[in-house]
């Protein structure tokens, strides 16, 4: 990227900044990747379940950048990041990670030896590497080492590399649950440090007080096999025959190849009950025709019965389950063995008895009868467990796994007034801190939301979405054996614990924390020096709801540790900074839906807790934020929020910081990159409100020239970047020019939001990404809904994306997607997304009778004219595929397509822009191949035909 040259005046009093220069971005964007690798991540990422963290070069760059000078080498900076070689290099440090990046696939060994250094989240900078900075700092801060805060700290990767760099250090969050990570991360790491006897000694006495009394609901078989994982599924009754229907999908244990696959085959009994005999490594024989992959459940959640094939629809399934009409059922024991080896078996009577022991301890115990009680409130992530039912928290466990989990609970308060008695108050809360850590994250797999990975035969996590999404097959696990116990989580909590305190410098100071609302801080005025902050995320996540699930567990042992943060019922959703319009249902209007409702209330939020970080920043501070969001509205509130606060707008740089298509975020508005936007205090207040109007017919063309300046940087810098990516960073440059112009205001004098000038710098950057990557001639003149449907393959390279940005797209070329969804099949909605049609969901069967074909479909491939380009070219597709080449080229030559420019441009588009992989990719070829392509007189380079994974790529297509 280009550096980005301060012009305002009231700037010029301000000390630039590394962050308002040059970054070795692309450097630290590789390493950000090289993070991402799930077998070995940070050890914070094993403290406890959280829904969003920065990665650690991508946080230590926001952080050394927004305190260092400007003048500061990138060398040094990659060097003080840990990022690069200890030894000589022919170059540049960025340019050999580039190296080592483009050469990954030609290596010998493992990716560390290749780089030939660690990844950085494994190294702390040195004594000799923090004096140095320490130096450079204090000589740039009047002597002083600066002060950072991240006012939304939530995972506590921010302000811990704050701490490893040794500067003075807040972090605050809302949410008491990323509360505690903090607390472990930030205070106990730097003060309590390595206790691991201790807590060890307390988990075992704990766990000796809570074994035995669940021992009974995991019955040992005779030859001393323990029950490990019951893997479980509800039961309803036909309303035909009356029959048992177990609602699972697929019959399937365990599919791995390399090692045991495991079936349960389901036996209809004669009083309808369900029997299920567990078949290890079954042959033909074995199964005698029964198939696995066919289990009684549909995608859509019907259930057909085994006995006598009749369907119970999803809607009655549901309704089931709200009038508490089913049972639990378990279908196959995972078992541990004495040598410590797992198998798999049948369940036996033994097992049903203990599920019925479980049910009977619960009414009557007076404790467990009225234990998490608490209602589920209504909410955006509450509303499916509702539908099924569930409407306490109580109700998320089975009998099985709401006893185990209390006993726990039960044998960690027991020992509380001990643990108080024998240490010291801040020992004392690290110990209950980790031993509460510990359990919390084993409700995350001994839930009823929680699945049965059938590919390992292992129970998944509860939130391998950011939902609470109702689980059909569930697993009860036994929390004091196997794996997924209690001593084995301390184990790797506290691994993970004291990786965290090795990373500190011996003489570390511990960070100051606090829990409450980040627009009311205690820090006083003028007292913080940098803010770096990584602010919630829109509507993507709602926090709140989500950790309530651990939330109520947690104050069970904690609500007299820490009174002040676990005070309430439940997590605090009246002051989240999140974007929830279910939150608004009840006060909605024609005049302002729940959605303008509940943006203002974000743009609100937000713009409070900017005001409050400028309050408390010195003149001259520096706020960076650390944005990761797809939609225009996002943007539209983060930058209305700045400009209310007051700050000046300095600098935007995007960097690569998340594995693309990553898991749990798919086709979700957060995007695969982060920008980095910074904003300076100046040293006089300046009040946005009484600058002079710009007018937006000359900030009009100043955001474009910038949208597209900082497209065409991007793509020229080789940055490990989507198209959608690219399109998102160049709202950073668009947002600086608008911010520098407000107020704005159009001919009328009506004010202008920001979201006019990002609609411009998307439709600006798109024009350059067609320019770019697109060759076919005449794409300009394709009618409108043809080049929508085209530029949405082109951007978002999958046929899944955003609402948003599917709607601001057609915006830019003319389009109301809204208008054109029911006549021209081009997209629906899936789950609040939009997924593109391809031709077999648009075009009628040329080989019905016509008035055998439903008129939903809107193409007719007898017409002899279409209305769009895109209908003939799916039209064609259809008949080829339907009729064969040969009545293809009939076709064609009936409907003068050889002549037909825009039939030809489409063709060649969707060839450039649809994955290899899709059926109309493939269509498309053969269209441009053989006979039909001398009917349409095409001219084709061979590269049109080379695989995704050749060197060649879609983007290389020839001319005609």
């Amino acid at each position: 990227m280009s550096e980005q040259p301060i012009q305002d005046p009231v700037e010029e009093s301000l000390k630039p900044l590394a962050i308002e220069g040059k970054l070795p971005l692309k450097a630290v964007g590789i390493e950000n990747l090289r993070e991402a690798n799930p077998q070995y991540l940070p050890p914070h990422r094993y403290l406890h379940p959280w829904f969003a963290r920065r990665p650690t070069p991508a946080s230590r760059l926001a952080i050394l950048a927004s305190v260092l000078p400007k003048d500061t080498d990138s060398d040094d900076l990659l060097r003080w990041m840990q990022i690069g070689p200890n030894r000589e290099i022919e170059g540049s440090l960025s340019e050999y990670v580039e190296r080592k990046k483009a050469t990954e696939d030609e290596r010998s060994g493992n990716l560390e030896s290749h780089y030939g250094y660690p990844r950085p989240f494994t190294e702390s900078p040195s004594d000799s590497e923090r004096s140095e900075i320490h130096e450079l700092l204090k000589d740039h801060w009047d002597g002083e080492l600066p002060s950072t805060l991240d006012p939304t700290a939530g995972g506590g990767v921010i302000p811990y590399e704050s701490l490893r760099y040794g500067l003075p250090t807040n972090a605050n969050e809302l949410n008491p649950v990323p509360s505690l990570i903090l607390k472990v991360m930030l205070e106990y790491a730097a003060d309590v440090g390595d206790i691991e006897s201790t807590v060890k000694n307390w988990a075992e006495q704990i766990n000796d007080r809570a074994a035995p009394r669940i021992q009974e609901y995991f019955p040992r078989s005779r030859d001393d096999r323990t029950p490990d994982n019951y893997v479980c599924t509800y039961h309803i009754s036909c309303h035909s025959c009356g029959t048992e229907i177990p609602l699972v999908p697929k019959w399937w244990i365990r599919t791995r190849s390399d090692g045991i696959r495991v079936v349960s085959r389901p036996k209809v009994a004669d009083d309808g009950s369900i029997d299920y005999e567990v078949i290890v490594n079954p042959d033909e024989g074995d199964l005698n025709g029964f198939d696995p992959d066919n289990g009684p459940v549909s995608r859509g959640g019907d259930a057909e019965c085994l006995n006598c094939g009749v369907v119970t629809e999803d809607d009655e399934v549901r309704e089931r389950f709200e009038e508490g009409e089913f049972d639990y059922g378990i279908y196959c024991v995972r078992y541990l063995d004495r040598d410590g080896s797992h198998g798999f078996r049948s369940p036996t009577e033994d097992d049903w008895q203990a599920l019925d022991a479980a049910r009977e301890r619960i009414n009557s115990d007076f404790e467990l009868s009225t234990f998490l009680s608490t209602p589920i409130p209504e909410g955006n992530k509450t509303t499916e467990p509702r539908n099924f039912g569930i409407n306490e928290w109580r109700e998320l466990f089975s009998p099985r796994q709401l006893v185990c989990n209390y006993e726990y609970v039960d044998a960690i308060n027991h020992f509380k007034p001990q643990i108080y008695e024998e240490h010291d108050q801040k020992t004392a809360e690290a110990i209950l801190t980790l031993l509460t850590l510990s359990f919390s994250k084993l409700i995350d797999r001994n839930i009823r939301l929680a699945d049965w990975d059938t590919t390992k035969g292992y129970p998944n996590p509860m939130f391998k979405g950011k939902n609470f999404a109702f689980k059909r097959v569930f697993v009860e696990n036994n929390i004091s054996v196997g794996g997924l116990d209690f001593l084995s989580n301390l184990d790797k909590i506290y691994g993970s614990y004291n990786e965290l305190v090795g990373y500190l410098p011996e003489d570390s100071n511990s960070a100051t924390v606090t829990v409450g609302d980040a627009a009311e801080l205690p820090q006083e005025e003028n007292s913080i020096n940098a803010a770096v902050i990584d602010p919630p995320y829109y509507s993507s996540i709602m926090y709140a709801e989500l950790s309530d699930v651990f939330y109520v567990w947690m104050r069970e042992i904690l609500d007299d540790v820490f009174p002040d943060i676990f005070d309430q019922q439940l997590t605090d959703k009246e002051n989240e900074a999140v974007a929830n319009p279910d939150r608004f249902e009840s006060i909605a209007s024609d005049g302002s839906s729940k959605r303008e409702l509940a943006n203002n209330s974000y743009e609100q939020k937000m713009s409070d807790i900017f005001s409050e970080l400028y309050r408390i920043l010195e003149p001259g501070g520096v706020m960076t934020v650390m944005f990761t969001h797809k939609e225009t509205d996002a943007w539209d509130t983060l930058t209305m929020s700045l400009i209310n606060s007051g700050f000046i707008i300095t600098s935007t740089h995007p960097i690569t910081s998340e594995m693309p298509q990553r898991a749990g975020m798919r086709n979700t508005a957060s995007a695969d990159s982060t920008l980095l936007l910074t904003g300076r205090k100046p040293h006089e207040d300046r009040d946005p409100k009484n600058a002079i109007p710009s007018l937006w017919s000359d900030v009009k063309s100043d955001t474009r020239a910038a949208a597209k300046e900082a497209a065409r940087d991007l793509i020229d810098s080789g940055l490990s970047l989507t198209k959608t990516d690219v399109i998102i960073s160049a709202f950073g440059p668009t947002l600086r020019v608008f911010a520098d112009s407000y107020p704005v205001v159009d001919d009328e004098d009506n004010e202008v939001p920001p979201r006019r000038a990002l609609e411009e710098a998307r439709e600006a950057v798109t024009q350059v990404l067609v320019d770019e990557y697109l060759e076919a001639e005449g794409i300009d003149e394709l009618d409108d809904v043809t080049e929508w449907y085209i530029l949405c393959w082109l951007v978002h390279e999958s046929e899944t994306f955003s609402y948003d940005e599917g709607h601001q797209l057609g915006l830019g070329i003319g389009v109301d997607i809204d208008d054109i969804k029911r006549s021209t099949k081009t997209w629906r909605k899936s789950r609040g997304d939009i997924k593109l049609r391809s031709h077999d969901g648009r075009v009628q069967n040329i080989n019905e009778k016509p008035e055998d074909r439903s008129s939903r479909i809107p193409v007719n491939p007898d017409d002899l004219s279409f209305s769009l380009a895109l209908d003939k070219v799916h039209a064609a597709m259809h008949v080829y595929d339907v009729q064969g080449e040969s009545a293809c080229c009939d076709w064609l030559r009936e409907r003068n397509f050889d002549t037909d420019s825009t039939f030809k441009a489409t063709l060649k588009a969707l060839l450039q822009v649809l994955p290899h992989d899709h059926d109309d990719w493939e269509l498309a070829r053969d269209l441009a191949a053989g006979r039909t392509r001398d009917v349409l007189d095409l001219e084709f380079s061979p590269n049109v035909f080379a695989d995704d994974g050749d060197e060649t790529t879609q983007t290389e297509l020839g001319g005609f």
